[in-house]
């Protein structure tokens, strides 16, 4: 089930100009840069105290991120937590009567699968739950 955060998704307008604030003014090191082109952003991840930020970039003007700074500007996306089993998870969620965003987990940025539940289900806050891929986890 849920073990800890894994992240904070921050959406922003441009991956290069957010990435240099966050070094040059806070002096955090980039970890990791990648497309997810499923999903049409480009991301970028830092590593504060075991907690990931990961920086959202839209591809795509019909992407979820690129909808949300058009409505929101930049800002706070969602909250991700790992679990060591999404798929029971969101069956419990689901059994819960949360609304999934995705009943079955989509491969997501760092190796890992995803799933969203709906905010109007979590109290506003996107909430997405993630864990490594692995052979018993399969997206359907």
């Amino acid at each position: 089930m849920i073990t800890h955060i894994d992240h904070l998704g921050i959406a922003v307008r441009s991956l290069d100009e957010t990435v240099d604030y966050y070094e040059r003014v806070l002096g955090l090191k980039c970890a990791h840069r990648e497309e997810v082109t499923a999903q049409k952003v480009r991301t970028a991840f830092f590593d504060v105290g075991g907690v990931h930020i990961e920086l959202l970039e839209a591809t795509s003007p019909d992407s979820t991120v690129a909808k949300f700074l058009d409505k929101n500007g930049e800002g706070l996306h969602h909250l991700a937590f790992a679990s060591d089993d999404i798929e029971a998870q969101l069956a419990q969620a689901a059994g819960a009567g949360c609304r999934l965003l995705n009943e079955h987990p989509v491969e997501g940025a760092g190796g890992k699968w995803v799933a969203f539940l709906h905010p109007k289900s979590t109290h506003g806050v996107l909430t997405e739950l993630c864990s490594p891929k692995t052979e018993s986890t399969s997206a359907h």
